[in-house]
């Protein structure tokens, strides 16, 4: 089955305390990657995340955001530096008297000093909370997979088409390959016949077009390239991950038609040759985007 690496999902768990709110999206990469963006307080959680995710991907960049709502989230209690407080008061005094400063100290002056009073945020922490936030996480889980599954199966209807596509390229370019020695043989004896006063050496022709012969086939190739076409099909179809696979034989798919390119030299498989490739580039791109 064709997955694909981008999708998106999103969800929402409430409590009586807290609401969570998960989102979750992915998108291509060479490997599974995860970046999790959540509140101080849940960072614990994140392998717990990781873990549920990755039961569903395999492959490709996945960005999780977590926010939080509620009551209790956050504690604050204020603190004061008593033993600080006395003796900046002790000290303002003796500055008024030493040099006969007139003025009163005003509450603005004292609490503005974070040195002295500070307020300090307790972020919440419980059982509770852990629990929201791996509901949340399983249900945008869940709508991410069936997105990327969805897209999936769009992505190898697309796929395949060009697949058979090229199935029809090769298959011309077999029906092609015979016809290129016996023309190759055919200009050689025209153009050794007007050399030689229409007296042709077939001893010579002969060797010269099994050289030829030998040069140019594309047997093997053509073999290759239809064992590949039928073994893209085959992976296509496997309940795993494939786009790794799908992308190694792409390469080894293309290689083959650029030796077919470069043995055959005849025009009608050079215009084969090009529209194959054309069509590998296509597939190619479509693959980049598959788990």
């Amino acid at each position: 089955m064709v997955v694909s690496m981008t999708g998106f999902g999103r969800s929402r768990a409430e409590s009586e305390r807290f609401s969570v709110t998960v989102e979750v999206k992915t998108v291509n990469h060479r490997f599974c990657e995860f970046h999790i963006r959540m509140p101080r307080q849940l960072l614990k959680t994140e392998e717990k995340i990781k873990k549920k995710l990755g039961e569903h991907i395999k492959r490709g960049r996945v960005e999780v955001f977590v926010t939080l709502e509620g009551e209790g989230i956050v504690s604050r209690s204020v603190h004061i530096d008593w033993k600080a407080l006395d003796e900046l008061v002790h000290h303002i005094s003796e500055i008024k008297n030493r040099y006969s400063i007139t003025g009163d100290i005003e509450l603005r002056d004292i609490v503005s000093r974070e040195e002295i009073i500070h307020i300090e945020e307790i972020e919440a922490e419980n059982e509770e909370l852990e629990l929201l936030v791996l509901s949340a996480v399983e249900d945008a889980g869940n709508q991410l997979v069936q997105m990327r599954r969805l897209e999936g199966s769009a992505l190898e209807k697309d796929v395949l088409q060009h697949i058979e596509q090229l199935k029809e390229n090769i298959s011309s370019v077999n029906k092609l390959a015979p016809n290129v020695v016996e023309q190759y043989r055919e200009r050689l004896h025209k153009k050794m016949a007007e050399f030689m006063d229409s007296q042709t050496d077939e001893d010579r022709i002969l060797t010269e077009v099994a050289f030829f012969a030998d040069k140019a086939d594309i047997s093997e190739e053509i073999a290759r390239l239809e064992s590949h076409v039928s073994q893209f099909k085959d992976i296509v179809k496997a309940n795993e991950p494939l786009g790794r696979k799908l992308d190694f034989l792409l390469q080894e798919m293309n290689r083959e038609v650029n030796t077919i390119g470069s043995k055959a030299n005849d025009s009608r498989i050079a215009r084969e040759v090009v529209e194959m490739k054309s069509l590998l580039e296509k597939v190619k791109e479509q693959v980049q985007n598959i788990e």
